[in-house]
């Protein structure tokens, strides 16, 4: 039975209490200082077994929770290791003392990060939370001719803090890390370029340097307007799409004369959206299998393009080419289902352009809303386009020689490629180069004029061999008459 007599007094309580705390608080610093010997006198590959077999000792002592970050998950990246190392580069302090700074060709800023064993200390809603990079070197035994081992990286971050935080940090902190990550990856973003290398069958890519923007684009500006309102909506309908149960992508087609800016307007949606372009040439494409490998291959936030669609392959002669398997070849139908089917399953934010000078020649089903849901007229130069291209080659706003070269532009059917070639020829004096322009911009008035002239010429001899052509018609149908009337006297 219990005996009231044996229980201990509130100062043996708070006395036991005092200690017990003291030890806690004396358990974590020896495990702390013990993790810096271990650190520097015990070689890497044992270092993680002795902290674990200490962290069972100690870890009863401690409040702190720490959650382990692996680089890899499994064979794939682990994605918060990324926006992890990507978060924390914003979060270096003074109190950091070894740093690890990297550059890549294909970058144009430093990435800088910390080094292993060293330790950032972030502050969300009032938690602290203590960051360290881990780094663990393995010795792989070689069992080539040479019998060199190869040295292995595990690559960790660990995230420590008090325990009954921990809801917050996995259902909010680190979303939130995630999301900045994000949003400084996408401020950082080099644009790639990709196009298919003929030889592997797969994208291959490069740095888009293009320097088009929507500012330089010699466009109309009320439909530049409206083109970049619809880009403006289409990426911030992420939850639209999915309500009404349709794939988050778009469709283009810009349709116009050679050298209108068809391709300057891709790359200006590319830089504006900070979307990947994947340039695919349909010619070298065997197969419905192969487009589909292709397919699959492309990221999100990026945007196709197929260009010259009337022409880059016969896919009506290829489709009724008498072979039973689809797969084994190219076919209009195969590029229907590239369009809505399987596009529509294989991932997020896309984009697809077709580009086309003639309209006209393409298949109607090519076009239909859902497929190319907005079509873009590239058209011939405007006024209001032509300063943009004055601002961009000259640098100047307005000129004495701007009204006359307006008409001109207003009776003439000019390219905005043709007139920054003429514009190119003498940058650094706007005088000669304008009067250069106007001069440019007559010729070609002469030479339309003459066409038209000969055109005319062209129909009136036309006209004049289709009435040649009646007369004859007419006497050799008097002549049948006439022989027919004497051959009824005759028989009377």
């Amino acid at each position: 039975m219990f005996s009231l007599t044996k229980m201990p007094s509130t100062a043996s309580v708070l006395s036991a209490y005092t200690t017990f705390t003291a030890t806690a608080m004396l358990a974590r610093t020896v495990l702390t200082e013990v993790q810096t010997m271990i650190g520097q006198l015990i070689p890497q590959r044992l270092q993680e077994k002795v902290l674990s077999k200490l962290g069972d000792i100690f870890g009863k002592f401690s409040d702190q929770l720490t959650i382990f970050i692996d680089e890899y998950n499994g064979v794939a990246i682990n994605e918060i290791y990324q926006s992890s190392e990507i978060y924390l580069s914003t979060r270096i302090t003074p109190s950091v003392k070894q740093l690890k700074v990297s550059q890549s060709a294909e970058e144009k800023s430093l990435l800088v990060t910390v080094n292993k064993g060293q330790k950032i200390i972030d502050t969300f809603e009032g938690i602290q939370l203590i960051w360290e990079f881990i780094c663990i070197e393995t010795q792989k035994p070689s069992h080539g001719w040479n019998n060199v081992s190869e040295t292995r990286e595990r690559k960790s971050i660990q995230l420590s803090f008090h325990k009954r935080y921990k809801e917050m940090v996995l259902s909010t902190y680190l979303p939130y890390v995630a999301e900045r990550a994000k949003a400084i990856k996408e401020s950082k973003k080099v644009v790639k370029l990709y196009s298919v290398t003929d030889y592997q069958g797969s994208w291959d890519s490069i740095n888009l340097d293009h320097p088009s923007t929507f500012d330089t684009l010699a466009m109309d500006p009320v439909l530049k307007k409206e083109l970049m309102d619809d880009l403006d909506r289409f990426v911030e309908r992420r939850e639209f799409y999915k309500k009404v149960g349709k794939a988050w992508k778009r469709g283009y087609l810009l349709y116009g004369p050679p050298g209108t800016g068809k391709s300057s307007l891709i790359a200006a949606m590319a830089n504006y959206l900070k979307f990947d372009i994947y340039d695919l040439e349909l010619t070298t494409v065997r197969s419905n299998s192969e487009l589909r490998y292709l397919l699959v291959s492309t990221g999100n936030r990026s945007i196709l393009v197929i260009e010259d669609i009337d022409c880059s392959t016969d896919l009506k002669n290829r489709q009724s080419g008498g072979c039973n398997d689809n797969d084994s070849n190219l076919t209009l139908s195969g590029l229907l289902n590239f369009v809505d089917g399987l596009w529509s399953s294989c991932g997020n934010e896309r984009i697809i352009v077709f580009t086309t000078n003639h309209k006209e020649r393409l298949d109607p089903a090519l076009l239909r809303p859902g497929r190319m849901d907005k079509h873009i007229h590239m058209s011939f130069l405007k006024p209001c386009a032509f300063k943009t291209l004055s601002f961009n080659y000259l640098n100047i706003e307005s000129h004495s020689l701007f009204p006359q070269i307006e008409e001109l532009i207003k009776e003439v059917e000019v390219t905005p490629a043709e007139v920054a070639e003429e514009l190119m020829k003498n940058t650094e004096d706007a005088d000669v180069a304008l009067e250069g322009l106007i001069e440019f911009l007559e010729k070609k008035k002469e030479n339309m004029k003459c066409k038209v002239e000969e055109e005319l010429k062209q129909v009136k001899e036309q006209e004049k061999e289709s009435e040649k052509v009646e007369k004859e018609g007419d006497k050799k149908r008097k002549g049948v008459n006439k022989n027919k009337k004497m051959a009824k006297t005759k028989r009377a």
